[in-house]
């Protein structure tokens, strides 16, 4: 290749491919299929081929299949989870497109695109060119040298040999070493157990590369020095795993070399079919001018995407449009993290906490258990990047110098309890659970940034780690990268304090930034929402969850006695059914004995993924019409489930101080804003049978006090009535009448004193079942008739009830329309 003074920019395609999935909303296109990685992905190349003029350029993805480092390596990536499905459509349509936007692609089976992005980037290196690699890996900081230099979309951050020093602490020709020490989590590659950035760091300064480590290891003593020693073996493997491979032969991909590496005109007729079919309608106008105006089409290859007027259109894509520019997160900020360890530093903490309006906080524990849990530290952040640490339970051994417990609270107490001081975390209502139990309330709580990712996106997972990838740019610490996992996972006091320490200043300090980026992109409503609704709702549910419950154990223990014994003669009885003693809990001895013994015919029974006959519910059911062991069975599991999960499980979940059982309500899990319960689940306490409603008894007031249950009358029917100002259903309610036989009235064409109670049974599912939009099929099966029928009471239905038919179709339209519904309040779903 000739020698050139050009610019070279390499896209880590498959980097970009997985950041829009994860940071961009759940897009569809008009006829349903997802596109919110196509759109982020082409929305980032869009910018970056502004913001990095350039004269040859690739867009390189990971091929399907293997590569090389499986073959070195089988455990290599095998702890990743399978492509979403909803990724694994867009795949093809992303390399598509991006070639018709006139990037030149590279898809190379047998290695990965980190070696083809390594091997061009080493090419051009020595050809003299300038090479921009844009991507979010941190592997690829190896490759930087003079001539190449790393950017980050998502985080703005440009990486220059200093910029690596800066990020890493060790220079680009040493981070293989560091790397390998460390190890990869996220592609399974063994590193030194329990060895961090800031162990390895210290070993590299000693003694400057990974063979001087080894070689060294003998003097490194303690615990880290013994988890050296074990690891000696592997890391020459982590090591070349770790490697980007700068020698991948590339003549056939590329036989004119550079030249074929020059971008290309767009080819606009085909990007107007595709933005057409993806529903891309800012850029479809964009393309379409393209198409219109062929003198356009002449412009440079540095203006390939249009002018800045077209750009500013392009930037302005609304929900309306089905389309959601991607997120340009905060400018990063300088992260300065600190552990406080002497009275000094902690009074110094809090002068400063006198000067600030809001912090955020954190706290570290030993158990997820709020009533049980221990404070084995705290973080502040009083200003973005601006965080400190403050142990207070770490064993001696990690941590040798830390305040004492019961004077450093006292001396925290009125600023945490001040009203006046601003509080913003991450699930706050855990900390303030830990809190009480040092008998301290946190006052003053202005944000939460689940709560708030809970508005802004309430399709998405709101924990911490998520949404500073999507919101920050911003990869978090791991508990496990800490502590490990399963059965050897440390306890958090036994974390060193400097690896503590950058743990809990960035939970702190991302929960800060995170609800600023949040409310940002709130809207009027979602602001009200947030503030007037969740945030003081976590308070009302953090004093339901203190109070608990009341379960009389007793109760339990004799219902649970009562079942055994029942479950006892179910047996007794399945074995003579089947005329031999079996296991009742194995699907595969049922199936033998169901379908081979007592040969009960198969046809249209549904099948397991292995071919054999499925057992489960649905099947026993619709067998238990005719054959009497399936229903025997479907009453022993009932009995054994309402046993194992109730009878004998709340009591073992009853706090021993309180007397009480301590559930925890999550505002942030069901999309719609319902209320979750878990640990146990309250929601869930059987109701259907006279054994699931006896459970129910053990559920009781303390001595003077009583319970009260109170219910809405028919609240679904009620909400529809209102959202669709049907005069009929409106009426029905004015008037205090049954709806159902109202309902039935309307869809038999009776007078309602004639409504029986079959017709009545009919009207209460399809009432139910059609404002939940069930279909034909759905109501054919509920009703047990055919679908024709049921297609029939569906239009009587709507004709008798048409405000509930325009509302129902006009909240369709607005979603496709939008991508999104809304409810009263302004959540948008």
């Amino acid at each position: 290749m000739t020698k050139l003074m050009k610019t070279l920019l390499l896209v880590d395609g498959s980097s970009y491919l997985y950041r829009a999935f994860h940071a961009m909303p759940d897009l569809r296109s008009p006829d349903g299929l997802p596109t919110g990685a196509l759109y982020g992905v082409l929305n980032m190349l869009r910018r970056l081929q502004q913001d990095v003029p350039h004269d040859y350029a690739a867009c390189i993805f990971d091929a399907k299949g293997k590569t090389f480092r499986n073959d070195m390596y089988p455990e290599y990536k095998a702890n990743r989870p399978p492509m979403p499905d909803d990724l694994r459509l867009q795949v093809d349509k992303v390399h598509e497109l991006v070639a018709r936007m006139g990037w030149p692609i590279i898809v190379l089976p047998g290695v990965e695109a980190d070696d083809v992005i390594g091997t061009l980037a080493c090419q051009a290196d020595q050809a003299g060119f300038k090479v921009v690699i844009s991507t979010g890996d941190k592997d690829m900081a190896q490759l930087v040298t003079d001539n190449v230099t790393i950017v980050n979309t998502m985080t703005n951050e440009t990486f220059d040999e200093d910029g690596v020093v800066a990020k890493f602490g060790v220079k680009p020709n040493r981070i293989i070493d560091y790397l390998t020490l460390i190890g990869d989590k996220v592609d399974n590659v063994p590193g030194v157990d329990k060895c961090g950035p800031k162990t390895a760091l210290k070993w590299l300064e000693a003694y400057d590369t990974l063979d001087g480590v080894i070689e060294h290891a003998a003097e490194i003593k303690g615990k880290v020095g013994e988890h050296l020693q074990a690891a000696i073996p592997h890391l020459p493997l982590s090591y070349e795993l770790i490697t980007i491979k700068c020698d991948v032969p590339l003549e056939e991909t590329l036989p004119k070399g550079w030249d074929d590496l020059s971008p290309t005109e767009p080819q606009w007729s085909q990007l107007v079919e595709a933005y057409k079919n993806f529903g891309f309608r800012t850029w479809l106008k964009e393309a379409e001018k393209k198409v219109a105006t062929p003198a356009a089409q002449a412009s440079q290859t540095a203006d390939l995407f249009g002018s800045d007027d077209d750009q500013s259109a392009a930037a302005a894509v609304t929900r309306a449009d089905a389309e959601q520019a991607a997120y340009t997160p905060p400018a990063p900020v300088e992260q300065h993290y600190a552990a406080i360890t002497t009275d000094a530093q902690l009074d110094a903490l809090c002068r400063q906490l006198e000067d600030v309006a809001e912090i955020g906080f954190d706290t570290e524990t030993s158990s997820l258990n709020t009533q049980e849990a221990k404070l084995i530290g705290m973080s502040i952040a009083t200003a973005p990047g601006v965080s400190v640490y403050i142990p207070l339970g770490h064993s001696m051994t990690a941590v040798p110098d830390q305040l004492p417990l019961a004077s450093t609270l006292a001396k925290l107490k009125p600023y945490l309890e001040n009203p006046k001081l601003g509080k913003i975390g991450q699930n706050l209502k855990y900390d303030q659970h830990v809190l009480a139990n040092y008998d301290l309330k946190l006052n003053g709580i202005v944000g939460d940034a689940m709560l708030a990712s809970y508005l802004v996106e309430s399709h998405l997972t709101h924990n911490l780690d998520d949404l500073a990838m999507r919101h920050l740019g911003l990869t978090t610490i791991t508990y496990e990268s800490l502590c490990g996992k399963g059965v050897k996972q440390l306890s958090f006091a036994d974390v060193a304090l400097d690896d503590a320490m950058d743990y809990a200043c960035q939970d702190a300090d991302f929960a800060l930034r995170l609800h600023h980026a949040l409310v940002a992109q709130m809207n009027e409503v979602q602001k009200s929402l947030y503030h007037d609704m969740e945030l003081p709702l976590a308070q009302v549910l953090l004093t339901m969850e203190q109070n608990g419950v009341y379960i009389d154990k007793d109760v339990l223990a004799r219902q649970s006695h009562e079942l055994g014994q029942k479950l006892i003669d179910l047996e007794q009885k399945a074995y003579e059914i089947a005329g031999q003693p079996f296991n009742l809990n194995s699907p595969k001895q049922l199936q033998e004995i169901l379908f081979e013994k007592l040969e009960i015919p198969t046809k249209g029974l549904k099948k397991t993924a292995s071919g054999g006959i499925s057992t489960n519910e649905s099947v026993l059911e619709k067998l238990s019409l005719d054959y009497p062991l399936p229903k025997l069975i479907l009453e022993y599991r009932g009995l054994a489930k309402l046993k194992s999960t109730y009878t004998d499980k709340l009591p073992t979940l009853i706090n021993h101080q309180t007397g009480r059982v301590h559930t925890t309500y999550s505002q942030a899990v069901a999309i719609t804003g319902r209320l979750a319960s878990r640990d146990p689940n309250l929601q869930n306490i059987p109701v259907r049978t006279e054994e699931g409603r006896r459970v129910r008894k053990a559920f009781c007031a303390p001595a003077g006090h009583q319970i009260i249950s109170a219910d809405y009358s028919q609240i679904e029917l009620r909400i529809m009535a209102e959202l669709s100002q049907d005069a009929t259903l409106i009426d029905a309610f004015k008037q205090g009448q049954d709806i159902h036989r109202r309902t039935a009235a309307e869809i038999f064409n009776v007078a309602q004193d004639q409504v029986t109670s079959e017709q009545r049974r009919y009207a209460k599912t399809i009432n139910f079942g059609l404002i939940y939009g069930m279909g034909q099929y759905g109501l054919a099966q509920s009703l047990e008739i055919s679908p024709m029928e049921a297609k029939d009471f569906i239009e009587r239905y709507f004709a008798r009830y048409p405000g509930v038919a325009s509302y129902m179709s006009d909240t369709k339209a607005s979603a496709m329309d939008k991508g999104y519904v809304e409810t009263r309040f302004g959540r948008r779903l």
